[in-house]
């Protein structure tokens, strides 16, 4: 079902779709998709700090942009007074502008495309690539190496299925590492567990509180803590 926003130039859909974020990562399903770069491409900028959840999302969407991009579809997003541009739109040119390269290309047949390149030319050659390069790396995101506590409800709690239930939350700049259980008392024990995370694409907080302590992983799982947090 589309998810229905309007003015997001003003407070009040700021605010709305403030609240529409406050239980969800993205504007609909459970990954980034097209409808999440309709709503970005809507915004008329970085929101304010005042909309925390907005801009929790926004500065996510932008590093994915930065770094891998958007491909999922989405369910659909309606935005009142916003039009996105439709990629038919761009397509094809108009025929009288393809008239008009045509002739141009007729006026070049005369060019030697194939001359040496000239010492200007070498070097604005060299300074982009020095450029690209330095774009990449700039990109680079860096890593944090976490380790979790995971607390289970008691000591009749089956903790491999509450092993199953962590691992099974997947997302993109996350991935688990070695695991084991650690006794509390009274027969208690707890699990820990090493993950890595990309720093721009996921947030611990997030992840604990919107992930591992709700449903259906709430069933085994009590409460998470962070026990140490290392950049890589």
């Amino acid at each position: 079902m589309a998810v229905a926003l309007y003015d997001l130039g003003s407070a009040a859909g700021l605010k709305k779709l403030d609240e529409h974020l406050l239980t969800r990562s993205y504007i609909t399903g459970y990954q980034a998709s097209k409808d999440d770069i309709t709503v970005h491409e809507a915004l008329p900028g970085p929101p304010s700090s005042e909309f925390i959840n907005v801009s929790r999302w926004y500065n996510h969407i932008e590093a994915l942009l930065r770094i891998s991009g958007v491909s999922a579809e989405g369910c659909g997003v309606i935005i009142e007074g916003f039009a996105p541009i439709a990629e038919e739109a761009v397509a094809t040119p108009p025929v009288d502008e393809t008239k008009a390269a045509a002739a141009e290309d007729d006026d070049d047949d005369d060019v030697d495309l194939f001359g040496e390149e000239t010492e200007e030319e070498k070097k604005a050659a060299e300074e982009r690539a020095a450029a690209v390069k330095a774009s990449a790396k700039k990109k680079e995101s860096g890593k944090s190496s976490v380790l979790l506590d995971v607390k289970p409800w008691d000591d009749e709690t089956d903790m491999q299925k509450l092993e199953e239930a962590v691992r099974s939350i997947q997302m993109e700049g996350l991935l688990w590492g070695a695991s084991k259980l650690v006794p509390v008392g009274y027969g208690i024990k707890k699990m820990q567990i090493m993950m890595t995370i990309v720093d721009d694409l996921v947030s611990v907080d997030t992840l604990i509180e919107d992930h591992l302590t709700v449903e259906p992983v709430n069933e085994y799982v009590q409460s998470c803590d962070i026990v140490a947090f290392n950049k890589i």
